[in-house]
C-alpha cells in the first residue's frame, strides 16, 4: 500500500495556560518563550496505523507530509524515526494565516504531486484548534471517501474495515480505497523510536515544497473561507459564598434557604 500520513507541529499542550499571550489586534497567539513546539499528540497514532498496515501487507511505502514553518521538520523526523519512509515539508510565506480549507487544499495538492495514495491518514484533530475538518477537506478535494475518528483499521480485501468511536459506543464500517481516515487516540499507544532509528531519521532528506511547486494559488489571509473575527483569552470570574452553620443540618438548611431565595429551588 502507498500510504500518506499528514502530521502537524503545534504549541506544547502541556504548557501552562498562563504562559500563552494573545495579540488581540493581530488575532494571533504569542508562543510561550523557551518552550519548543511538539508534534500534534494525535498524529503519532496515524503514523502507527500506517506502519501496522504496511507491516501486515509485507510491503508498501509510508510518506509523511507536514505544512508549517521550517521547524515542522521535527514532526516529520519523529514519524521517520518511527519507521516512515519519506518526508515532505510544505512551507513558505504564502501559507501564513491560512485557514483549514486552504490547509486541506495544500495537502491535497501535495498528495497529488506524489502521484496519489491508496490511503491518507491523519490524526483525529489538531490539538491547538481542535476542529478536525482537514481530513474531510482533503477527501473532498481528492474525490475519495472519508472515515473519521478510527480506533481500529484493517485491510479487508480491496478496501478497509474501520472501527469508529462514537459518543455512545463504537461503529464498524467498510470503505473502498483510496480513502482518507482520521485516527483517534483510542487507536492505542504508538511505538517509541529507538536511538538507532532516530539517528537514521536524522540523515534522511525531507523534500521541501512551496505553493509554486504544488501549482496552487489563492492562499493567505485575504482568501480565507473561514474568517477569524476575534481571538482572546476568556475572562473567568467566580463568586464564592461560604454557607455557615454550627451543624451539618444547619448548614444544609441555610443552603436550601439561599437557593430558595435565589429561586433556584
Amino acid at each position: 500500500m502507498n500510504i500518506v500520513v499528514c502530521v502537524k507541529q503545534i504549541p506544547d499542550p502541556e504548557t501552562p495556560a498562563a504562559s500563552f499571550k494573545v495579540d488581540e489586534a493581530a488575532k494571533k497567539v504569542i508562543p510561550a518563550q523557551g518552550i519548543a513546539p511538539v508534534v500534534n499528540p494525535y498524529d503519532p497514532q496515524a503514523t502507527e496505523a500506517a506502519l501496522r498496515l504496511k507491516e501486515a501487507a509485507g510491503s508498501g511505502k509510508v510518506t509523511v507530509i507536514s505544512l508549517g514553518p521550517d521547524s515542522a521538520r521535527d514532526a516529520i523526523k519523529h514519524a521517520l524515526a518511527m519507521g516512515a519512509d519519506e518526508g515532505v515539508l510544505i512551507t513558505g510565506p504564502e501559507f501564513e494565516d491560512i485557514d483549514n480549507f486552504q490547509t486541506a487544499k495544500a495537502l491535497a495538492a501535495a498528495i497529488q504531486k506524489l502521484g496519489g495514495a491508496d490511503l491518507v491518514l491523519t490524526g483525529r484533530a489538531a490539538a491547538d484548534w481542535d476542529m478536525g475538518v482537514v481530513p474531510l477537506g482533503i477527501a473532498q478535494l481528492l474525490g475519495v471517501p472519508c472515515v473519521t475518528v478510527a480506533k481500529g483499521i484493517e485491510k479487508n480485501g480491496a478496501g478497509l474495515k474501520v472501527e469508529r468511536v462514537l459518543d455512545d459506543g463504537f461503529q464498524t464500517v467498510e470503505t473502498p480505497l483510496p480513502a482518507v481516515v482520521s485516527v483517534s487516540n483510542e487507536f492505542g499507544e504508538p511505538r517509541y523510536p529507538q536511538l538507532r532509528q532516530i539517528m537514521l531519521a536524522a540523515k534522511k532528506t525531507v523534500q521541501v515544497w512551496g505553493a509554486a511547486d504544488l501549482g496552487i494559488s489563492g492562499l493567505g489571509k485575504e482568501n480565507r473561507l473561514l474568517e477569524l473575527d476575534a481571538l482572546y483569552v476568556p475572562k473567568v470570574e467566580s463568586n464564592v459564598e461560604i454557607i455557615e452553620g454550627d451543624t451539618p443540618e444547619e448548614k444544609a438548611r441555610n443552603l436550601a434557604q439561599k437557593l430558595r431565595a435565589a429561586k433556584l429551588i
